[in-house]
């Protein structure tokens, strides 16, 4: 249990020193945190593309675009919803607005409320159709070592269970691996253990920011993570 809570402790720690600063690994592949408060903006940079994971709560869209803005992206290959949650999905709808956009990807999976239907509307006018977020799911890229697929959701839930139709994304460039894990809890994480599509990683951004119904002595010690941030 004490190693357990030293790697949140660890989780916690990454967030201070994070802030929007990149993590590398290798000069041209790019992570960013971007500073939402409250919520997830993830900017990956392949080198190649562009893929933003989320874009903070409703009102965090200029937020985000500010910081593209600030990186001089002027297109996004691919924009990812990890599940339809406000502080994820509600400054997308700005950001789709404002940018070139490619692609879009979500699970299969709806809300009511509305900063996911602004994010539906923003898609539909952009004449965009969201591609489904699962299991095996690959987004393109051109770097030859750089790999983005999704490891989840691996099955359906109940409509009402959102944080487990979490997309949990895995980056990889050559030997390191980033995994982004949205906001699932318990019952996903035991799913994905069973499915086998887990292993070690370089990188973890923790589940539904820290909270105690998710990252799992069993889900960490899978992913035997190295460093860790939200």
């Amino acid at each position: 249990m004490k190693k357990i809570q030293l790697v949140l402790i660890a989780f916690i720690t990454a967030v201070l020193l994070m802030g929007a600063t990149p993590v590398k690994n290798s000069s041209s592949v790019k992570m960013h945190v971007i500073n939402v408060g409250q919520g997830d903006a993830i900017l990956i940079q392949t080198g190649k593309e562009n893929i933003l994971v989320d874009g903070g709560n409703k009102g965090k869209g200029s937020v985000v675009l500010a910081y593209l803005k600030r990186k001089n992206i002027k297109t996004l290959d691919a924009v990812v919803s990890t599940h339809p949650d406000a502080d994820h999905v509600g400054g997308l709808a700005s950001v789709i607005s404002n940018m070139k956009v490619k692609s879009v990807y979500a699970p299969r999976v709806t809300h009511t409320t509305i900063a996911y239907k602004n994010f539906l509307t923003a898609v539909k006018r952009k004449k965009l159709k969201i591609k489904v977020a699962k299991k095996g799911v690959v987004i393109p890229t051109k770097p030859k070592n750089v790999t983005v697929k999704f490891l989840g959701p691996v099955k359906d839930y109940n409509k009402s269970d959102l944080n487990n139709w979490s997309a949990v994304l895995q980056v990889q460039h050559s030997q390191k691996k980033f995994l982004l894990t949205g906001d699932m809890e318990t019952r996903a994480e035991n799913d994905l253990l069973k499915a086998k599509v887990l292993s070690k990683v370089d990188v973890l951004k923790v589940s539904h920011h820290g909270a105690k119904q998710a990252s799992t002595a069993n889900f960490l010690q899978k992913n035997e993570t190295k460093l860790c941030g939200n």
